[in-house]
């Protein structure tokens, strides 16, 4: 299997070279050049199997030029929570993404990449610099997945005062090969710093870089693995809908993925609070990036998402094709607060208000299509969210114990500004 530049179809390159380069030389983003589909008796068999079993077939059929073992090595170190489907209303499901080691979604795409790039850094005779921009769960997935994996360092940019307390003590008390840099911006500066560095000829020559952002083809193909766990958990004849609480478009993407791999997935939804350039999209096909705005949902504060280049290519650029599959929607901190009380006053379901905008953009989407059953995605753990979640429900949240061991840490973070000279300078500075 080969994988091709968005930006170039003619680019391809093999699976180790698109995982260790993270971004294409023409800033375009990899993509397998062909997905093949999984053979039906697989996806009628999904109900039956293991979440490994299903991470194992997933894996074989995409990277079939991996070592058996090597699969196999990946998917025990990736898949050791679950993700399980939790229905808080008739119809309504919460897929929990949170019950791995730094309580959010990107600890399924984190490990996959860590163990990959692991087995190619034995490889190598250079270490390996991962660089990861981060609105919050991002930094401490990657943090965590990679502290003391020999061969690598990685540093986390985020942005200064913009991610929750708890994001935050992550992955700046780790030490050890984690850097964490406090950049003097929003996400979006963090993102075009970490692209720049990429490009840049010095850089390239000081370092051997790549990304652990969903730019990086192997953070994007472990997310697929629950949208096929939460399939074999509904027992359902309705047509299936999926709601995407979205920033950089990654999880989503890793949605359709998996459509195209065969799961039977008729309907996303694009929910996103203010940062709303995709929705808007949806509605005008103009795509107009701008500045990301501060919300109480900072994960999705993203005003430029980098895949929605690999969402154009899914399509084949068909943007007729693309909004008949994906419906978008925004909400307001207002309408997000509104919904995790009414949840929480109703069942007694604890949203975070990254899953409360996922919901809203269901409630939506079913109050014109009913007869769907609807999955929206619990992208983190509440406790991460505290301040919000407990101001807005009025009730104290109980921390679970490897959240608590991390606010106990000690913060050690470099303040830089978003002006790439000085950041480039600071890595230099950690040769």
């Amino acid at each position: 299997m080969k994988f091709y530049s968005t930006n170039n179809k003619n680019h391809k390159v093999d699976l180790r070279t698109a995982v260790i380069e993270g971004l294409a030389p023409d800033n375009g983003l990899y993509l397998p050049e062909r997905i093949p589909v999984l053979d039906q008796s697989f996806i009628r068999s999904l109900p039956g199997l293991s979440f490994k079993e299903i991470g194992l077939e997933v894996t074989r059929t995409l990277l079939a030029e991996l070592p058996e073992a090597e699969i196999q090595k990946l998917i025990d170190h990736t898949l050791q929570f679950d993700a399980p489907l939790v229905e808080i209303e008739p119809n309504v499901f919460a897929l929990e993404l949170f019950h791995g080691p730094t309580l959010a979604f990107k600890d399924f795409g984190a490990r996959f990449l860590a163990g990959l790039l692991g087995y190619y850094a034995k490889e190598q005779d250079q270490e390996i610099t991962i660089l990861v921009a981060t609105s919050g769960d991002t930094g401490s997935a990657v943090a965590n997945a990679f502290l003391n994996v020999p061969g690598t360092r990685v540093v986390v940019l985020y942005p200064s005062g913009k991610v929750s307390v708890a994001q935050e003590k992550q992955f700046t008390t780790l030490g050890g090969n984690i850097t964490a840099l406090e950049i003097n911006g929003t996400f979006d500066d963090c993102q075009r710093l970490v692209k720049q560095a990429f490009l840049d000829a010095d850089l390239k020559k000081q370092y051997f870089l790549t990304s652990a952002n969903s730019i990086n083809l192997a953070r994007l193909i472990p997310q697929s693995f629950y949208y096929f766990r939460a399939y074999s958990q509904l027992n359902t004849t309705n047509p299936v809908v999926f709601t995407v609480p979205s920033g950089n478009f990654g999880n989503l993407t890793a949605g359709l993925l998996a459509q195209r791999m065969g799961l039977p997935i008729q309907q996303f939804v694009a929910a996103t609070n203010a940062n709303d350039v995709v929705p808007e999209f949806l509605k005008t096909e103009k795509f107009m990036p701008r500045s990301s705005v501060q919300t109480i949902s900072n994960a999705m504060d993203v005003g430029n998402p980098s895949n929605f280049a690999r969402m154009l290519e899914l399509f084949n650029h068909d943007i007729e094709a693309l909004k008949k599959c994906i419906k978008g929607y925004s909400f307001s901190d207002t309408e997000t607060r509104e919904a995790m009380q009414q949840v929480f006053n109703q069942t007694g379901y604890v949203l975070d208000p990254h899953g409360a905008v996922g919901y809203l953009g269901l409630k939506k989407f079913m109050s014109i299509q009913p007869t769907y059953s609807g999955i929206f995605l619990e992208t983190a753990h509440p406790a991460k969210f505290a301040d919000v979640v407990e101001q807005t429900l009025k009730t104290k949240l109980e921390f679970p114990d490897r959240l608590q061991k991390f606010m106990q840490g000690e913060k050690k973070s470099v303040l830089v500004s978003a002006e790439f000279d000085a950041f480039k300078e600071l890595l230099f500075g950690f040769a």
